[in-house]
Order: structure tokens, then C-alpha cells, then sequence
């Protein structure tokens, strides 16, 4: 007796159809799963051995094999609990087999019989709408995150003897049903506000040029001047999110077990904050069968890496790669699998271990060497994929009893979404370039010519304060950005004047 279930498994982001094939036949009784199982996959046998117990179902006690084709690609996790269990419930004729051709099956089995949701919802109901298959059945709290996918109907089960009587034709199960467009607008809410943060009209402005160009920027200053409180209300001035990048997004956050249960859609730009004391493989993602990362995680949003220079130092080198690239590759003998990560970097550091170098109000007690010192923990390759040093002074008292509210973020946005419209329009030829930080060198030579008298400041400053090769680039596209949120075509010296203002590190000699 041979029965054959539809299912599937998540490789990378994506996910794959899986055929799981069940063979009855007579023999001392055993159970045997082929096709690289791994430990969760293969410990399910005791799952549905109890779950159709408990369910009044038959276990034949017979020779079982279960196969999970293609059987040259590792399987993991718990979510093939429930095909097995449908797989030997049809090749022992307890439920009928002509829907299951028609439909892919996934979820883990309680010991009693209950589905539980897994992982990977969202990309397993995208290949089974690739597939062209009629319905995917899966753990009803799952149900919410994968009914964002049309074309496809999507069915919720509570437990195996609900399953059964869909399967037989006795019962119908229920189907998700998402309204996408409200879905949208009512998750893009913000719970923070730029109209919350007192004073700190310098630093307010710079993050407004970094959401409007993509920069990474670096926030400088004493404790409690804001860094942390301005860094989170970054996402805010962000465009909103389109559905194909709140689909991708969410993506990653299921299959990485972030998404919470009944979550259907991360419809808000990520902020993901890891403490410093976070491993590589946390940051970057990896593991024995790799996760995604933090920088996955922060995918389309913004990485906030507050006290930077505490972070270890070999943890901040693997950063470069996927700050230059925008995807994470992680190899293994087995697999290699690759993850996007076009985040915006925001990193947020005191100017010298006790915090008060070059504040008025205290004194620094670390002398000139501890301040080298402890800014050097941040290497000169990293730097130079940050484009804007910005200074974040205590705030004033005044600034901090003022009752008015500053501007909002939504207003903030306007500007911003008006300069990426720009952005959008110029680099439409260049895939994966979408903002002036992605620019490459011939991008810059094409793109960021700049008038008579701008060219004239930059050939001071590069002379005057002994400026890279490197910060003359990042000047450049600074300026570019503060040019398009004017709407003005060409740079002007005054674009340029503010952009240099923005590199604080090379100013003082320090980057």
C-alpha cells in the first residue's frame, strides 16, 4: 500500500515542494524515514505513533518507510509530523486519497492530536501557489500569516480528525481570508514620533539626509544627549513599505521564528537593535543549519548597533561584506545559503570611554591616548562604509522645558519619499541601486557633478583638513542627497558645505 502527500520545506527564504511518499507493506514491524532526514524530522514518528492513538485512528503494525523526495536535500524541523500521519492514515484506507493530490499538507502533531503552528508559513504558501496546487493545509494559527498570499486558498486545521473530515469530504475547514490594503495602512503605524524629541534640530536634519539617501550614519555624543531615542525613531521617516518588500521582509522573520504567532504581516520598516555582547552568527546568521541574522532581520529597516566600540571587534569586520553587497552568502560543506540584508546602519557611541571628551559641562578624564584609543576600536575599513559622522551635543535646558512639539514624522517623510522619488527615477537602469549610498564610482562621476564654486570648496577642504579619497566620495553623495531633497538638479556650494559638516571623524583626524 503506497500513498503519496504534498508538502513542503523552507531552504534559505524560499521554500521547496516536498513529496512525501508512505510504503505499507507486510513484515516485522518498523518505521524508517529516508530522504536526509534530520532530528526533528526523524523523532516525529513517536508524534504521530501517539497522534493517531490518541486521535482512534490505526497504527499498522506492519513495515513502514517513509520517503521525503527530493531525498538529496537535508529536511529539518517538526512541520512533516502531519503529512507522515496523513501519508499512513491514506495507505491504510482510514481517509480518502482523491484530494490529496490537489492539496499540500504541513504542521507539527501534538501528542494528542493537535496542529502546531512552524515555520516558514508565508514562502511554503508562495511555492504551493508556484506549484499550482488547489489549497494548503496548515496549523490554524498559521493561518493569518499565510492567507496574505492570493491565488491560492489556504486552510487552517485545529487537529488531525478536523483534517481527516476535510479530506474525506465530510467537513470543510476554514479558509483566511486578508484584506492586504488595510492590512497595510493599519500595521504601518508607529507607536514613536520625531515630534517627541526635544532640541537636537543638527542632528534631526542629518537623519533626514540619511533616510533620504539610505546613508549610514554614526552618532557621536555624552550619555543621555539622545542617540538611542533619535536612533528609533529613524524607521519612522523611512518610506513606507511596498507589498512586495513587506512580503519579503516577513519572509525572513518566519522562517528565522521571529514572527508572532497569528502576525500575518511586518508591515513597518524593521529596527532590530542586538546587544553588543551578540556573536558573529547571531549577527550575520549561521549555525550547524544556518539561521538568519540580525542584519537579515533588519532587512529594508534600519540595524541600530548602540556603544559600538563595545562590540567585539571580529564581530564588526563581518559586517563589511553585507554592508557593501546587501545579502549575507553562508557556506557550509552541505549547502550555501544566501539571505538579503540592505539594511541602514545607525550606530550610536560615546567620544571617549567616560563619555565627556569635548563636553562643557564635565570633564574628561580620559586624557588624549584613552580617547585614540577607544575610537580605534572602530577599524578604518568599517568607517568608511559609514557616510555621516554625526555630532549629538547634551541638550539644553531650555530645549528640554520647551512645551511645543517638534515636526513629525510624517512630515519629515514627505520630504524624504519626494527625494527617493527622485533617486528612484535616476538609478531605474541600475538593479539593486535604488538610493545615492549605493552609488559605485561610476555612478558618481555620472550622477554627482557638481557647479563651479562647489568644486572650488571641495578642492579646499580636501586640502585644508588632509580629507581620504574615501570622504571625498561620501561628500559627494551626501551632497547629491541634499540636493535632490531641494529638488535641485546640480550641487551647489552650499549642498557640499553641509555634507562636509557630516563627517565629524575626518575633520578631527580620527577616521
Amino acid at each position: 500500500m503506497l500513498a503519496r502527500v504534498r508538502s513542503a520545506a523552507v531552504f534559505g527564504i524560499d521554500a521547496y515542494l516536498v513529496d512525501v511518499e508512505t510504503d505499507i507493506a507486510n513484515g516485522l514491524p518498523t518505521f524508517a524515514t529516508v530522504g536526509l532526514p534530520q532530528g526533528a524530522v526523524k523523532e516525529g514518528r513517536e508524534r504521530v505513533y501517539a497522534a493517531l492513538a490518541n486521535t482512534g485512528y490505526t497504527f499498522p503494525l506492519k513495515r513502514i518507510t517513509v520517503n521525503l523526495a527530493p531525498a538529496d536535500i537535508r529536511k529539518d524541523g517538526s512541520a512533516f509530523d502531519l503529512p507522515i500521519a496523513v501519508g499512513i492514515l491514506a495507505a491504510t484506507e482510514q481517509i480518502s486519497p482523491e484530494r490529496l493530490g490537489r492539496v499540500a499538507v504541513l504542521g507539527e502533531l501534538g501528542l494528542e492530536g493537535a496542529i502546531r503552528p512552524v515555520r516558514g508559513a508565508l514562502p511554503v504558501a508562495l511555492a504551493t501557489r508556484a506549484a499550482g496546487l488547489e489549497a494548503l493545509v496548515l496549523p490554524r494559527e498559521n493561518l493569518p500569516e499565510a492567507g496574505v498570499v492570493s491565488g491560492v486558498r489556504v486552510l487552517g486545521a485545529g487537529n488531525l480528525a478536523e483534517l481527516a473530515d476535510y479530506l474525506d469530504g465530510r467537513a470543510e475547514l476554514p479558509e483566511a481570508r486578508v484584506d492586504l490594503a488595510g492590512l497595510l495602512a493599519e500595521r504601518a503605524k508607529h507607536d514613536v514620533d520625531f515630534g517627541e524629541v526635544k532640541g537636537q534640530a543638527h542632528a534631526k536634519r542629518a537623519l533626514e539626509v540619511a533616510a533620504a539617501g539610505s546613508h549610514n550614519v554614526l552618532m557621536i555624543g555624552p550619555p543621555g544627549s539622545g542617540k538611542t531615542m533619535l536612533a528609533r525613531r529613524l524607521p519612522t521617516i523611512l518610506p513606507r513599505m511596498s507589498l512586495d518588500e513587506a512580503l519579503e521582509t516577513t519572509k525572513i522573520h518566519s522562517v528565522a521564528g521571529v514572527l508572532p504567532v497569528g502576525e500575518s504581516l511586518v508591515a513597518r520598516r524593521p529596527f532590530r537593535a542586538p546587544h553588543h555582547t551578540i556573536s558573529d552568527a547571531g549577527l550575520i546568521g549561521g549555525g550547524s543549519y544556518p539561521r538568519p541574522g540580525e542584519v537579515s532581520l533588519a532587512h529594508g529597516g534600519v540595524l541600530f548597533l548602540d556603544e559600538l566600540p563595545e562590540f567585539r571587534k571580529n564581530v564588526l569586520e563581518v559586517l563589511r561584506q553585507p554592508m557593501e553587497d546587501g545579502v549575507v552568502t553562508i557556506a557550509r560543506a552541505a549547502m550555501s545559503l544566501t539571505y538579503p540584508a540592505r539594511f541602514m546602519l545607525a550606530a550610536a557611541m560615546n567620544p571617549c570611554p567616560c563619555g565627556y571628551f569635548g563636553d562643557p559641562q564635565h570633564n574628561c578624564v580620559c586624557g588624549p591616548l584613552g580617547v585614540e584609543r577607544y575610537l580605534a576600536r572602530v577599524s578604518g575599513p568599517l568607517l568608511d562604509r559609514i557616510d555621516i559622522h554625526l555630532e549629538v551635543p547634551a541638550v539644553k535646558y531650555r530645549a528640554l522645558a520647551d512645551q511645543g512639539g517638534g515636526e513629525t514624522s510624517e512630515a519629515i517623510r514627505e520630504r524624504v519619499d519626494r527625494a527617493r522619488a527622485v533617486q528612484r527615477e535616476r538609478f531605474a537602469a541600475r538593479p539593486g541601486v535604488y538610493a545615492n549610498a549605493h552609488m559605485a564610482a561610476r555612478d558618481i562621476r555620472t550622477f554627482c557633478r557638481v557647479s563651479d564654486g562647489a568644486d572650488a570648496l571641495l578642492r579646499t577642504a580636501i586640502t585644508r583638513l588632509a580629507l581620504s579619497a574615501r570622504a571625498y566620495h561620501r561628500i559627494l553623495k551626501i551632497a547629491r542627497t541634499l540636493a535632490d531633497l531641494e529638488g535641485r538638479a546640480d550641487i551647489q556650494p552650499k549642498h557640499v558645505s553641509e555634507a562636509i559638516q557630516y563627517r565629524s571623524l575626518d575633520r578631527r583626524g580620527l577616521g
